[in-house]
C-alpha cells in the first residue's frame, strides 16, 4: 500500500472534510448507507455497480478508520459481516445533499455529460424527490 513521505499538513477544516469524504467513491458508500441503513459487502458492491473490490474495500477501510463507517461482523459460518454508518457519518449526509442540490442547480442543461438523476440520495436537481 502506498505510503506518502510525509504526513498531510492540514491547515483548514475544509481539507479535513474532503480528506475524510472526498475521494471518488467514499461519497457514494456514504449515500448508500444512508438510503439503505445496513448492508453486507456484497450487496454494497452491488449498489455501486462499477467499483472493483479493492476499491471498495479500501475505501470502507478508510471510512471505518475515520469513524464514518462501522463494520459488525458475526461470530457465524459463513462468516457474515455489515457496514452501517455510524453517527459521524449521518452527519455528513445533509452536507452531501446540499452538494447535490447545488450540483443540480447548477449543472449546464443540455451539456454532453447530462447529469442522471440520483438514485442514492433524496435530492435532485434541487428538488426533493
Amino acid at each position: 500500500m502506498y505510503k506518502p513521505k510525509l504526513d498531510k499538513d492540514i491547515r483548514c477544516p475544509l481539507e479535513y472534510g474532503l480528506d475524510i469524504f472526498g475521494g471518488k467513491w467514499d461519497s457514494r458508500i456514504i449515500c448508500v448507507l444512508a438510503a439503505k441503513e445496513t448492508l453486507r459487502y456484497n450487496e454494497l458492491r452491488r449498489e455501486l455497480t462499477d467499483i472493483t473490490d479493492t476499491v471498495l474495500a479500501a475505501s470502507l477501510k478508510s471510512l471505518i478508520k475515520n469513524e464514518i463507517v462501522s463494520r459488525k461482523s458475526y461470530d457465524e459460518v459463513p462468516p457474515k459481516v455489515e457496514y452501517s454508518l455510524t453517527e459521524k457519518g449521518a452527519s455528513v449526509v445533509p452536507i452531501l445533499q446540499s452538494i447535490c442540490r447545488w450540483a443540480g442547480a447548477y449543472h449546464k442543461e443540455g451539456e454532453e455529460n447530462t447529469l442522471p438523476q440520483c438514485r442514492k440520495c433524496d435530492f435532485n436537481g434541487g428538488k426533493k424527490t
